[in-house]
C-alpha cells in the first residue's frame, strides 16, 4: 500500500472590531509575527510558516470583520507525530489572537477527524494558558 498519505487544513478566526484602527492593526502584526517566526520548509517542521495564509495587515471592511488565517499541508504518516503536531498548534495558538480555530486532519486509514477550539471570553489573548479543545472523528466511506 506504500506511505499513507494525510492532509491537515483548517483557518484561525479572529474577529475584531474598527472601533479602534489602531487596535485591529495591533492584534493582525501580532497574528502575522507569531506565524512569521514559524519555521520554513526547508527545516522539514510540522509546522511551517509557508502553509499558512493570513490576511493583509491594511484590510478594512466596516464595522465588524472576521480575520481568517487559512492552513493546510500534505504529510506522510502524520499520525505518528499527531500529538506533537497537536503540541506545537497550540503553543501559537497561545501566542495569537483568535476567537476559533479549526483543524481538519484527513487520514486514509482512520478518516476525518476534525479539533475545534474556542475562546473562553470574548477573544483568546497571547500568553492566556487557557485552551478549550474539542475532538469529532467522522469516519467515512470506509469498506471492511
Amino acid at each position: 500500500m506504500g506511505n499513507a498519505e494525510a492532509i491537515v487544513y483548517g483557518c484561525i478566526r479572529d474577529t475584531v472590531y474598527s472601533a479602534s484602527p489602531d487596535r485591529v492593526q495591533q492584534r493582525r502584526e501580532v497574528n502575522r509575527q507569531v506565524l512569521a517566526a514559524l519555521p520554513g520548509l526547508e527545516e522539514w517542521p510540522l509546522l511551517a510558516r509557508e502553509m499558512f495564509a493570513a490576511p493583509l495587515t491594511n484590510v478594512h471592511l466596516g464595522a465588524m470583520h472576521t480575520d481568517v488565517v487559512h492552513f493546510g499541508s500534505a504529510y506522510q504518516t502524520v499520525e505518528y507525530e499527531w500529538d506533537h503536531w497537536m503540541d506545537c498548534f497550540e503553543s501559537m495558538l497561545r501566542r495569537m489572537y483568535w476567537v476559533s480555530a479549526t483543524v481538519h486532519l484527513e487520514t486514509e486509514l482512520s478518516g476525518l477527524h476534525t479539533f475545534t477550539w474556542q475562546s473562553e471570553g470574548e477573544y483568546h489573548r497571547p500568553g492566556d494558558p487557557s485552551l478549550a479543545l474539542r475532538c469529532e472523528w467522522v469516519r467515512e466511506g470506509m469498506l471492511s
